[in-house]
């Protein structure tokens, strides 16, 4: 049974194609679904299309059924079509007409919207909080470890002296960086649909602003047609957010498989978070890491998707945009999944230390002695032959035991509390707390 359906049903195959997986994802959306309704309800009795005591009546039984997703005693029923469906269902079997009343000026379209809009604003949240407990354990990391050298590399050669603190420090700060991806995404997400309708608007005199601020909405989309355009808009917007972030931890991993290679031996993590083999005895697997590498390759494919998926899509609603939510919705669960294991593993990870004192490390100190004969006053292309010679006659002999280096970024100056300091700022920027007060107050106010 469907809200709309008229005489005529869909024949089975045709509505369990189009149905595809949306009932798993419908049951994500359900509190947000509610919480829409509740926006949407003390609206139209604002505007004169509910009574009171009829507003009294859905309050009561929206907050009723919220009560029960919260409790997992919410589903939806067979022969229900969606997550809409069902709230609608139950209001009208407990409380009668009064239910039916509810969709008055709203369009699915517009329904489904608000509802992607409040999920993908709670799940950026989710996703920001793990990423600050990232951060900081990355740079008590740096700090712990400034002094700790190891090689550095380009091209996967020996490049030039670095340190694990400077190692850490780098995805401290680029995870700050990514944020600034994420919080465009979260400003999209973070406008209000609802009152667009089907995409174009209502005789009914809603009250969008009201529902803005109802909902803790920074702003609406003001443009009904627009508003439905956002739908697609706002998924790849948070598509490439979420890649910024997979990519950052992709390197990350990528690294730890590497720095754990025998033939490195840079790091190590304790046997039980590792795993064996079930015929060589001496193995110890980086498999979290391998995964977290390959997982957040995935994540990094999905913009692509989103793109391929709304390309030459004209105004308006299509039904293509269902398969958006297969995108987003997994690779936001498996970034969340990704962010959470890293923290995890790299509590307990172990650093080796005086690397670069081994003899074989020698030559990534050849740009240390260059640059200490220009300090002497030796010009620089004279340096860098007289260096080259001594390293082809296999005559060189640098000190293994100093990096003087003190610029901004640099080893013997990490800037830990400049990147601190750029993270707070753009955590701030994403207010949050308003968001919360707003939702609060709809529930229980």
């Amino acid at each position: 049974m469907k809200l709309w359906q008229k005489d005529i049903s869909s024949k089975k195959e045709v509505e369990s194609f189009t149905i595809g997986r949306d009932p798993e994802f419908d049951m994500i959306l359900a509190p947000f679904d509610v919480l829409g309704s509740m926006a949407h309800a003390i609206m139209l009795e604002k505007i004169g299309l509910l009574t009171a005591e009829e507003l009294k009546t859905l309050k009561g039984g929206l907050k009723e059924i919220y009560l029960e997703i919260e409790k997992g005693q919410f589903q939806i029923e067979d022969g229900v079509e969606d997550v809409h469906s069902q709230v609608e269902f139950l209001l009208t079997k407990r409380y009668g007409d009064v239910g039916k009343k509810l969709h008055s000026g709203r369009s699915r379209n517009d329904q489904v919207l608000v509802d992607l809009k409040l999920y993908y604003r709670a799940a950026i949240r989710e996703i920001i909080e793990a990423t600050e407990e990232l951060f900081n354990l990355l740079i008590k990391l740096s700090e712990k470890h400034q002094n700790n050298l190891m090689p550095g590399y380009t091209h996967t050669q020996l490049a030039m002296p670095s340190s694990f603190g400077l190692w850490f420090g780098s995805f401290a700060e680029g995870l700050s960086e990514d944020l600034e991806l994420m919080l465009a995404a979260y400003h999209l997400a973070n406008k209000n649909p609802l009152g667009s309708a089907a995409g174009y608007g209502s005789s009914f005199p809603l009250d969008r602003t009201l529902t803005t601020q109802l909902l803790g909405f920074e702003d609406l989309h003001h443009n009904v047609i627009n508003a439905q355009n956002s739908r697609g808009k706002t998924e790849k917007n948070i598509a490439f957010a979420l890649s910024g972030i997979a990519g950052t931890l992709n390197k990350l991993a990528a690294d730890v498989c590497i720095f754990m290679n025998q033939h490195f031996g840079f790091i190590s993590f304790p046997d039980d978070l590792t795993t064996g083999s079930s015929i060589m005895p001496h193995k110890k697997n980086p498999d979290v890491f391998e995964l977290i590498r390959a997982k957040t390759n995935q994540i990094q494919s999905i913009p692509n998707t989103v793109t391929l998926l709304l390309t030459n899509m004209t105004t308006g609603y299509h039904r293509d945009l269902q398969l958006l939510k297969e995108a987003i919705f997994p690779g936001i669960e498996t970034l969340l999944d990704c962010i959470r294991m890293s923290t995890f593993m790299l509590q307990e990870i172990k650093v080796k230390e005086n690397i670069l004192k081994d003899p074989f490390y020698k030559h990534v100190f050849s740009v240390e002695e260059v640059n200490d004969l220009v300090l002497k006053g030796v010009p620089f292309r004279d340096a860098y032959k007289q260096v080259g010679y001594a390293i082809e006659k296999n005559d060189f002999q640098p000190n293994q035991e100093k990096v003087a280096h003190t610029h901004e970024g640099s080893i013997g100056n990490l800037c830990s509390e400049e990147i601190r300091e750029k993270m707070e700022q753009s955590l701030g920027r994403f207010e949050f707390e308003k968001v919360g007060a707003a939702l609060e107050k709809l529930v229980n106010g």
